[in-house]
């Protein structure tokens, strides 16, 4: 799937929070939560760095959209997101109602760098979004900023990656 320039704006948007939260020392991942009228209702970045590993912008999202949207307008907006959701925000997504994911970076492809970067795999299996919600809408990666996603991942673990462009 194509997808439009107001798609990779607000991706561009959600690198640009990783970017911020690797700055701050976090994980590099950021998320912005859409209307169905196209007005950025919430935006985050990861949260994780002090112990509290449920700390993820998508499931900041849900919770947040589970608490201040009624469940048509939840199902109306799309979530924008620098890397798919692990499978948590996918459930938390999927448990609340909100409608389309469109990510920067899949899972596929973050395994894989951290894969031929020989980082250790994480506790929690990672799956594609539609493995644990398969009802969801799903759009992505973005060709576009793929070297740019890879470049903040390369610099969380500390590799010196040719294939990445900061």
């Amino acid at each position: 799937m194509t997808l439009s320039d107001t798609d990779l704006l607000h991706l561009r948007s959600c690198v640009d929070l990783a970017r911020e939260a690797l700055d701050d020392g976090d994980e590099p991942f950021g998320s912005i939560l859409v209307s169905g009228a196209g007005e950025v209702l919430y935006a985050d970045r990861n949260r994780v760095k002090d112990g509290d590993q449920t700390r993820h912008p998508e499931f900041d999202i849900a919770r947040w959209a589970g608490e201040h949207l009624p469940m048509d307008e939840r199902a109306a907006c799309t979530v924008y997101t620098s890397g798919e959701h692990c499978p948590m925000c996918s459930a938390a997504h999927a448990w609340v109602g909100l409608g389309r994911i469109v990510y920067a970076a899949s899972t596929e492809q973050l395994v894989g760098w951290l894969t031929e970067w020989g980082v250790a795999p994480g506790p929690v299996r990672p799956l594609a979004v539609q493995e644990v919600a398969p009802g969801l809408t799903v759009d992505g990666p973005a060709a576009e900023l793929e070297a740019e996603v890879r470049a903040l991942h390369a610099r969380l673990h500390g590799v010196a990656d040719p294939g990445a462009v900061s």
